[in-house]
């Protein structure tokens, strides 16, 4: 079976992360450098992916908060500056679902994650590059990663979830 190298079109895609605030609220944030490859052969079974994300990139639409993940308090943005994934196992479940299993590389601390993965197709655009598309989703528990900075509120609560969701939407383009 021949593989093919494909690489990540960040113009054409997003990783973002949802957590609770307060409880009552969710607050998306994204990474808007990051980049990564995938080597596969036509059906993507078994494919080799690997991604990686620049901290300082992080976005939230408030300075304030993004300035507070940089920091030592979460993501150490000067000592840690990017996260990065690699696949331990890709393997399609059904005609457009595969199950993806990782190492996820947060600060200096490495787990093994599992994403939910919808294939959404192979187009080929108008310029003749061949473009594949996924949708990927998982959640995880930051205090794993030791992201663990909270702050207690009045009513007995937290003002940041340990659970954190991740959704990302990638267009991959085909490498000559």
């Amino acid at each position: 079976m021949s593989t093919t190298i494909w690489a990540i079109d960040p113009s054409h895609s997003e990783v973002q992360f949802k957590v609770k605030h307060l409880v009552i609220t969710t607050v998306t944030g994204n990474f808007k450098e990051f980049s990564g490859t995938v080597e596969a052969g036509d059906d993507f079974e078994d494919a080799k992916i690997s991604f990686e994300a620049k901290v300082d990139s992080i976005n939230t639409n408030s300075e304030q908060r993004d300035g507070h993940l940089k920091s030592a308090d979460f993501f150490e943005a000067e000592t840690y500056p990017t996260l990065s994934f690699t696949s331990t196992k890709f393997v399609k479940t059904d005609d457009e679902e595969f199950e993806l299993v990782g190492d996820l590389t947060i600060k200096d601390v490495t787990k093994s994650v599992k994403l939910s993965v919808e294939y959404g197709g192979t187009a080929t655009d108008p310029w003749g590059n061949v473009k594949a598309g996924f949708e990927l989703t998982a959640k995880i528990n930051r205090k794993d990663f030791g992201l663990t900075w909270n702050a207690p509120t009045e009513a007995g609560g937290v003002l940041v979830s340990e659970e954190v969701k991740l959704i990302a939407n990638i267009q991959l383009v085909k490498q000559a």
